[in-house]
């Protein structure tokens, strides 16, 4: 049984990983800790008797570090994760709570992955990343380099037009995962190339030949997965992460974007320009074709029985269905991948100490999947439980 303490437990991705994990058994407790603590109180009010709430300001060390007192497990939702990614594991370590959070930015990742040595001394098991992208993503990369004997190329990617923010959430005033984005696309990112690490610009082209789809382009997009994958496989020599869809060949994106790298506007200023613009949309969600590109996927490029060949897995079936009711939105695909990294810690299925990204080797990316589709079919979000209806391999 651990008790869990949830750090923005009550926004719009922590909401739902704390519904999730408090029907767990393994779960005794849950503290949803949220600078708003009347939003977290109202949303713990919600939930069974498991759950309780507290304000907490995580700029605050001596207070964050007080709140993990009684813990053993600390979830970490709590964005942007550039400014608090870092001193959020750190208190964790320093209390020996293990860690896991949703951290989708690559630069705190290095830092936090850096922290591997004290987590160890500390007993502490830590997992960066673990929600959608990166998370679900890492997963799907991983069962395609597994099916290869080995793998020089290794791109993850997804539709950025199903990137929404959720409406219930705790935030006040500016979004982080807008703001996120802001940040991913402009000034220069990381990628792998060539056998080592880049900087380049982001939203240049890279054509995908993804198997049994016509070519599409991707755009690099500044995520973790493209750095963490050859920390862990250092037989690859190419690893990126790729966007497409939603507006990423808007002319009002790009103007936003070239504001930010000529430091006419702030980064802050863009993501509310962003936020109103997105707002403005009045088009539904177009419907995709089976031609379509995948809205999430891993693609690995290699060789099989000496031959070349590439693997791709894609996330298919009625969650990702455009116009669909029970599409699953971005705070569901990114809070229950964390909940189920809960489940596996508090159930033993996870034993490793140390600061690891999702791909490393810790967590069987089939029955990691096959929990989380499970848990999206319980919350109504899916029919099928079953792998197989939601998980796409194909080959060439």
């Amino acid at each position: 049984m651990v008790k869990v303490l949830a750090i923005g437990g009550s926004g719009g991705m922590g909401r739902y990983a704390v519904a999730t994990m408090q029907d767990f058994d393994t779960v005794e407790r849950i503290v949803v800790a949220d600078r708003n603590a009347v939003s977290a109180g109202g949303f713990a009010a919600q939930l069974n008797d498991k759950v309780s709430a507290i304000g907490l300001d995580v700029s605050d060390t001596s207070a964050m570090r007080e709140a993990m007192t009684d813990a053993d497990l600390v979830v970490n939702t709590a964005g942007p994760f550039y400014r608090f990614g870092v001193p959020i594991l750190q208190a964790a370590i320093h209390a020996n709570c293990h860690y896991i959070d949703i951290c989708d930015d690559w630069v705190p990742t290095l830092e936090m992955l850096e922290l591997d040595a004290s987590a160890k001394a500390a007993g502490v098991c830590a997992i960066v990343g673990l929600g959608a992208s990166p998370g679900i993503s890492n997963m799907l990369a991983l069962m395609a380099l597994q099916n290869l004997d080995s793998v020089s190329t290794l791109y993850t990617g997804w539709d950025l037009g199903g990137a929404t923010p959720e409406e219930q959430s705790s935030q006040e005033g500016l979004n982080a995962a807008m703001l996120h984005g802001i940040e991913q696309m402009t000034g220069k990112v990381e990628i792998y190339r060539n056998g080592a690490s880049e900087l380049v610009k982001p939203l240049a082209p890279v054509p995908v030949h993804f198997p049994g789809l016509p070519a599409f382009t991707g755009h690099i997009f500044g995520h973790p997965e493209a750095i963490t994958f050859p920390r862990n496989y250092p037989q690859l020599q190419e690893s990126i992460n790729l966007a497409h869809g939603g507006d990423i060949d808007s002319l009002i994106l790009r103007a936003i974007l070239g504001l930010v790298n000529w430091r006419l506007v702030s980064r802050s200023r863009a993501a509310g320009l962003l936020t109103w613009f997105e707002g403005q949309r009045t088009s539904p969600p177009k419907e995709k074709d089976g031609e379509a590109p995948p809205v999430m996927y891993g693609l690995a490029v290699g060789r099989k029985n000496s031959r070349p060949a590439s693997v791709g897995v894609s996330w298919v079936g009625e969650a990702t269905e455009a116009g669909n009711e029970s599409r699953v939105g971005m705070g569901a695909a990114t809070g229950i991948p964390l909940a189920c990294g809960v489940k596996f810690l508090s159930e033993g299925r996870i034993d490793a100490t140390g600061v690891f990204s999702p791909e490393a080797g810790h967590i069987d990316p089939r029955e990691f999947l096959a929990e989380v589709f499970a848990q999206l079919a319980r919350l109504g979000r899916l029919s099928s439980p079953d792998l197989n209806d939601h998980i796409k391999i194909s080959y060439v």
